[in-house]
């Protein structure tokens, strides 16, 4: 008899494993405390897991590009989430997420920035790859329509993605960088020195798609609506990011 009950139990778990499924969640690096946050909900409200892969949205997209199996893709712009979708590699993005670019320093630094044009006192600032990072993109648009790109040209040291742009401040390899609100808020070791008021930079718009050669379809598709859900969209508030309304 113990037997029987064992071995139903043991066909129930096995049964359940065979149901539960696994997909790979596409973030940008900005987004790697939340999204690791969510996933680990989402996991204990399904039973199925997230597994997240971050790095910056352009390299990311470029893994979409040569078939790396992922199932949702989030990018930090929709320039590089319309690119993957007119090659028909994403369904349907739709606007998750908002930011906003800020100005650090390290936390003992006296630097005061009250403006873009008084980054022209600081020596190295990093930047994400304004050709291809959307931190350096986004970088780039406010300070161009400022009338400061070209001016600060040699002050610039670029990252590969806006994680690696804070980590150069940090370290002490730059006086300042440009990076997201939330981004900054995850560091004891610099400190706002400066907000970029709306409308001097583009929108900062985080969308979300599902990829068009996944294999768990349905799941990514649970997983999307997920992170539009009350209890995701509670972890990014907590997080300093703003939520999108369609």
């Amino acid at each position: 008899m113990k037997r029987t009950i064992f071995q139903s139990f043991l066909a129930l778990g096995l049964g359940l494993a065979a149901q539960a499924e696994e997909i790979r969640v596409a973030a940008a690096a900005s987004l790697a405390e939340a999204i690791t946050e969510i996933s680990t909900a989402y996991q204990q409200e399904t039973g199925n897991k997230a597994t997240p892969v971050f790095a910056g949205s352009n390299v990311l997209a470029r893994q979409i590009e040569e078939g790396a199996p992922i199932d949702v893709f989030v990018s930090a712009d929709e320039a590089t989430m319309e690119k993957v979708e007119k090659a028909k590699l994403v369904k349907e993005p739709v606007k998750l997420l908002t930011n906003t670019l800020v100005v650090v320093v390290p936390e003992d630094s006296e630097a005061k920035v009250g403006s873009a044009a008084d980054l022209a006192n600081l020596k190295k600032i990093a930047i994400g790859d304004p050709a291809a990072v959307p931190a350096g993109v986004y970088a780039k648009a406010w300070l161009t329509k400022a009338g400061l790109w070209e001016k600060l040209q040699e002050k610039f040291i670029g990252s590969e993605n806006v994680r690696a742009a804070l980590a150069a401040v940090e370290a002490g390899n730059a006086d300042a960088a440009i990076v997201y609100k939330t981004d900054a808020a995850i560091s004891k070791k610099v400190k706002v020195a400066w907000s970029v008021p709306e409308g001097e930079a583009p929108p900062i718009i985080y969308p979300v798609a599902v990829c068009s050669g996944s294999k768990h379809a349905a799941e990514a598709e649970r997983f999307t609506k997920f992170l539009k859900s009350e209890k995701a969209s509670t972890i990014f508030k907590s997080r300093g990011f703003g939520l999108k309304a369609e």
